[in-house]
């Protein structure tokens, strides 16, 4: 979704409503599975064309979740359908009917259960399998708005002077107990008003994805391989904390995904060994010197980020955590011979699927003898069999695990 806002926002028409088309698009994705049932109600047949059917959903959603007034929102939308003239008696039926019997079809929508928390079954059933006590707070918390989170660059200034130059900016903002570079805003705002964002003082990134380098616990003088590291704020935040570094190797199998590492980390003045290749392939790219560190960011559900990517709910589907699961245990037994002896690996996921996270972890470690696990004691989070889960919503972080591997 984002990189089709980003060409939409390239028409200067479109671009005087970013903030509106943002919070419809990022809404209705939301939402989808409530209004979808809602709509469905108020058709006689689904509608297969995709076009009237998205504006229908957007004129639901504005009139249910936005201040805007009912009869502007009908009347846009059906504006919106000028170019299919034959869908605008249709949308305006649509969201004139569903004014008038409002309450009812929302109470309908709240006795089915795909509709009641919005979304897809199997990522209900999923969800509840693993986590039966908070399923219905996780699920809650995907739909909300995430808050902004930022890293400060604590190789350029401290975060008490960070938090003072944003007092003075009149931003709001706190930092966080358990980890040192931190910070969360009162309110999102655009990053060219956060003060040193062009110097690199400050980086957007969630208080969970910092942890990474926090874990990871890199010393001068350690060559360090980051996999999967596209768009780069873990590779950023590695060498942000530890300068002193022999070398940094980021590799990522997506050539334009890598150029926002290169993006990321030229504003940062930082500087990384990139390598476009397979992770799982590393006798294609690795030059046989081990390293003392590993990063793996395993390709995962997203599960645990839902909130910042609500269209995973429509995108995602059940038969693709399957292959998802072989693809990180290949890589991850991949690399784990790049690990020098006492070495650590950091095995990462932004998911909240016990496949992708502990049960795969436990399953390394009963076919890896030189593989024992590093427990981390914190604060955050739950302590699992192995690794550590953070559920989406806890201590205003998105779902993360991770679990450390020391090589013997």
């Amino acid at each position: 979704m984002n990189a089709a806002l980003d060409k939409a926002f390239r028409n200067p028409e479109a671009g005087k409503d970013k903030a509106f088309i943002q919070a419809l698009c990022y809404g209705v994705c939301r939402q989808y599975h409530r209004l979808d049932f809602i709509l469905n109600q108020l058709l006689h047949k689904p509608l297969k064309d995709s076009d009237v059917k998205a504006l229908a959903l957007i004129g639901l959603f504005q009139l249910k979740y936005m201040r805007v007034k009912p009869h502007a929102a009908v009347s846009e939308t059906v504006l919106a359908a000028r170019q299919k003239p034959w869908a605008k008696s249709l949308i305006n039926a649509v969201l004139r009917a569903y004014l008038r019997d409002a309450d009812n079809l929302e109470n309908k929508a709240d006795k089915n259960k795909s509709a009641a928390v919005s979304h897809p079954d199997w990522l209900i059933e999923q969800i509840e399998q693993d986590w039966p006590q908070q399923a219905a707070e996780c699920l809650l918390e995907n739909n909300r708005q995430p808050p902004m989170a930022g890293r400060v660059n604590l190789a350029q200034t401290s975060r008490v002077h960070y938090l003072t130059a944003l007092s003075l900016q009149n931003i709001g903002a706190a930092s966080v107990s358990f980890c040192p570079s931190a910070i969360i805003l009162d309110k999102p705002v655009a990053v060219e008003l956060l003060p040193g964002f062009g110097q690199g003082l400050i980086s957007v990134q969630d208080s969970g994805a910092q942890l990474a380098a926090v874990l990871l616990d890199v010393q001068p003088g350690h060559r360090v391989l980051d996999v999967c590291a596209a768009p780069g704020g873990k590779t950023a935040h590695i060498l942000e904390s530890q300068p002193n570094l022999e070398e940094l190797v980021a590799v990522d199998i997506d050539e334009s995904r890598m150029q926002r590492i290169k993006e990321n980390l030229h504003r940062l003045k930082l500087h990384a060994s990139l390598i476009v290749g397979d992770a799982a392939k590393p006798e294609e790219w690795w030059d046989g010197k081990p390293f003392e560190r590993i990063l793996l960011d395993a390709p995962c559900s997203a599960s645990g980020v839902i909130r910042r990517h609500p269209d995973i709910k429509l995108l995602r589907r059940a038969e693709d955590i399957k292959p998802l699961q072989v693809l990180q245990k290949n890589i991850l037994h991949a690399v784990w011979p790049l690990l020098a002896a006492g070495g650590v690996l950091l095995y990462a996921t932004c998911s909240v699927f016990k496949r992708e996270n502990e049960q795969q972890i436990q399953a390394f470690l009963a076919t890896h003898d030189n593989a024992v696990e590093w427990p981390i004691d914190a604060k955050w989070g739950t302590a699992r069999p192995c690794g550590r889960q953070i559920l989406t919503g806890e201590s205003a972080m998105d779902g993360f695990y991770y679990a450390r591997l020391r090589k013997a």
